[in-house]
């Protein structure tokens, strides 16, 4: 299968939720926060030195060797940071998803996406308080846990004291409400602006197939029984041959409008809702495609045409591209989100940044704020996962299909 960007079509950073409950997540107790706390003290020291040597690497960066320090610091200081992330957010039992911005891939690209992330700051600003107050907190809660008269103490103080340096780390290690709005925003512009581009592309590509079709065909017609007219009374044989001539230009414009329709809004998606037209496109796969549709009767008609043409795509990639010997389609609907997964076990190798195919079809999600991505290893599997958040457009009970 062939792919094209991934992707999620824009840049920015995913919307994350920190303040999001993990499922039957828990606060951890007093042993568990005071395990925490000693961990905190024994990384005291591995803070300290990176955040010495970022300071100092970020001077010499007007020479390659302070590039070179920070290329391998800045994750580093990334690992510290997402390790108290981890424990702020068991702490606290919450999720704490890390806010970076992803790396586009390079050693210096990243390093120049590392540097320009304002979340490298930010971890920047969390270490200076790692390495004073929050250690004073870690480091008295194991004091207290250590002396036997200060067991009462520690019973009932070292929960608050824990939780009090987790919201800390919280706050500075992920992004506030205002952010989020704001990286929100960000990623509906970006997203826009594809969708636009996309749908200006696509009415570009109906006027030129219709132009290069059914127009140039019906022309053709019109030429015909206009000669079949000069010739009736004169050459009646000749006149006949024109009409059938541009009887069969006639229906041969008529397949081909058919077909631009098609691709605008297949007549099969109306009449059989996303299952059955999902279905049919198996049955004309020449690879055999195992379906595993559980989705209600009908969603909304613009979902369902962006996840058919998602369908479509991904099964014509894997037709014409993956020599692969088996294939499978899944959906499933959960009553708020509608999951895809297409796969197959080709050759795999494809390339998130190259094609036209992918990129129109996760702008065609994006606009409902639906997101896509592809894994495609050497030597395969290719799978292409999305989730594009919709209710049914009418109650009716869901439908598994095996084939």
């Amino acid at each position: 299968m062939s792919s094209s960007p991934d992707v999620r079509p824009d840049d920015v950073r995913p919307d994350v939720r920190p303040d999001d409950v993990r499922p039957g997540a828990a606060r951890s107790g007093r042993w568990a926060v005071t395990g925490y706390a000693l961990v905190q003290v024994l990384l005291f020291v591995p803070i300290v030195v990176t955040f010495v040597l970022v300071a100092v690497s970020s001077v010499l960066v007007v020479v390659w060797v302070g590039i070179l320090l920070l290329a391998g610091l800045l994750p580093a200081m990334r690992g510290l940071a997402g390790l108290h992330r981890s424990m702020a957010g068991r702490i606290l039992g919450t999720s704490l998803p890390a806010p970076y911005l992803p790396l586009t891939g390079g050693p210096l690209a990243d390093l120049r996406t590392r540097a320009a992330d304002p979340m490298t700051w930010r971890d920047l600003l969390w270490m200076l308080w790692a390495m004073t107050f929050g250690f004073v907190v870690s480091l008295l809660a194991v004091v207290l846990f250590l002396g036997v008269v200060t067991l009462p103490i520690w019973w009932y103080g070292v929960l608050p004291l824990l939780r009090g340096r987790a919201t800390v780390d919280r706050a500075i290690l992920t992004t506030g409400r205002t952010e989020r709005l704001e990286q929100r925003v960000e990623a509906l512009t970006a997203s826009r602006a594809v969708v636009v581009d996309h749908s200006a592309a696509e009415l570009r590509r109906i006027e030129r197939d219709l132009h290069d079709g059914p127009q140039a065909r019906l022309a053709a017609v019109s030429l015909s029984l206009g000669l079949a007219d000069d010739l009736f009374e004169t050459d009646p044989e000749a006149a006949r041959r024109l009409i059938n001539e541009a009887r069969g230009t006639s229906s041969t414009a008529l397949g081909e409008l058919r077909d631009v329709v098609r691709g605008i809004h297949p007549p099969v998606l109306a009449d059989r809702g996303l299952a059955g037209a999902v279905s049919a496109l198996a049955l004309d796969m020449v690879v055999p495609v195992e379906l595993a549709l559980d989705v209600p009767g009908r969603l909304p008609a613009p979902v369902e045409s962006a996840v058919y043409f998602t369908v479509a795509e991904c099964l014509a990639n894997t037709a014409k591209h993956s020599g692969a010997a088996n294939s499978w389609v899944s959906l499933q609907h959960d009553g708020a989100v509608l999951r895809g997964r297409i796969g197959d076990d080709g050759r795999g190798g494809a390339d998130l940044r190259k094609g036209t195919g992918l990129p129109g079809i996760a702008a065609r999600l994006a606009a409902f704020d639906g997101t896509l991505s592809v894994s495609s290893p050497p030597g395969g599997p290719t799978v292409v996962t999305w989730e594009v958040p919709c209710s049914p457009s009418a109650s009716s009970s869901p439908r598994t299909m095996r084939s």
